[in-house]
């Protein structure tokens, strides 16, 4: 009988020590680089041992060092300065008093720089990289995870959150973004890590961030970003990446989410084997038959969010293992991973799950992917 490995989606909450050294390197106040690599290597040994204590197979470092999964590449890219104003979701504006409500519930509002495209992008984030690395690498060790993976921003991620100020097109950011973040992908694998691109722009940002584009204008959009991320990753073999897509970690009405079925060949023709997505969540849990009726190539790994990301409920294992059987008969238990819809902690500091209840989040995940095989097929 195969058993179900377990990762989540990548980001977990940071305790309020490294939500505290991550803000004063953000607003660039008391910053000590020697305090905050030694905050970063002790948070991530402990990060990486609660998963592996859990049972989850696929770990990591809980993105620690990332004051938020996107925003963190202006630390490691040339060429972005200031900070924009962000555009309210679609789902989200007509609803002032709901944003305000979302925004406590949240712990406050997001306290990091959204900066724009002001010149030539290069990649010269190499000591963070480096540090990274290093600290996942020990604490893997230590703690005697089974496989291990780390977060990237994708090129089109980074331009759907950080205007472009400086390049003619759009199509010319992406592709120069693509060339400098393929320093960081190749190192990631190159340390014995699998490669985990986190690319909502191929659904969140239709509603967020190229709101102002049609259907139509936004698939073609996604299409290119594929086609960037392909060539940034051409030199990584497939199996050594994941690619994770989501529609928006928030509980908005999501209302104005693009449907899965007009994105999914796009994403089916992005190169990493493993595809990460929601699957959990009430809005996007009926895409399943999407899934079941799509051509799925046969190098494809599903990695379906079988817990919510944005509820404190702790999900029932043998829901758990009910939503993982639906996937489980599109392409076999051996092509299944359980996953999460989002991360935990995707803004440092902030963030509508409790640090106490996602380790039971995950230990439900566990319990549930233990549970997956032992029932009858066909369960939808």
């Amino acid at each position: 009988m195969t058993q179900i490995q377990t990762t989540h989606v990548g980001s977990l909450p940071r305790s309020s020590q490294v939500a505290e050294v991550l803000l004063e390197r953000e607003n660039g106040s008391a910053f000590d680089r020697a305090s905050f690599d030694a905050v970063m290597a002790g948070a991530v040994a402990e990060v990486v041992q609660q998963q592996v204590d859990l049972g989850i197979d696929i770990v990591s470092d809980g993105e620690t060092s990332k004051i938020t999964y996107s925003t963190y590449v202006k630390d490691r890219l040339s060429g972005f300065d200031g900070d924009t104003p962000r555009q309210p979701a679609l789902d989200l504006a007509p609803y002032p008093e709901l944003r305000s409500r979302l925004a406590a519930a949240m712990g406050g509002s997001q306290a990091f720089r959204r900066q724009s495209c002001v010149g030539p992008v290069s990649y010269v984030g190499h000591d963070d990289l480096h540090a990274d690395l290093a600290n996942l690498r020990t604490a893997v060790e230590r703690a005697g995870a089974r496989s291990a993976f780390m977060n990237a921003a994708s090129p089109g991620l980074v331009t759907a959150f950080q205007g472009n100020g400086y390049f003619a097109t759009h199509e010319a950011y992406v592709e120069a973004v693509g060339e400098a973040m393929q320093v960081e992908y190749e190192a990631i694998v190159d340390a014995g890590f699998q490669l985990q691109v986190d690319c909502p722009d191929l659904a969140m940002a239709r509603h967020t961030g190229f709101q102002g584009l049609t259907d139509d204008e936004f698939v073609a959009r996604a299409r290119h970003h594929v086609e960037v991320l392909n060539h940034a990753t051409r030199n990584i073999d497939p199996a050594a990446m994941r690619m994770h897509i989501c529609w928006g970690n928030y509980e908005g009405p999501h209302d104005h989410d693009i449907d899965l079925a007009r994105i999914l060949a796009v994403v089916m023709a992005a190169r990493p084997s493993h595809v990460l997505f929601e699957a959990a969540n009430p809005r996007h849990a009926h895409e399943w038959q999407v899934w079941a009726d799509a051509q799925i190539p046969d190098d494809k790994i599903l990695v379906p969010g079988v817990i919510t990301s944005t509820s404190n409920y702790v999900d029932h294992p043998a829901h758990i293992a009910e939503l993982l059987r639906r996937y489980i008969d599109i392409v076999g238990p051996e092509r299944v991973i359980a996953g999460t819809d989002c991360g935990f902690g995707t803004f440092a500091g902030i963030g509508k799950i409790d640090a106490g209840v996602v380790p039971k989040k995950l230990a439900a995940l566990v319990e549930g992917a233990k549970l997956a095989p032992d029932n009858r097929k066909g369960t939808p």
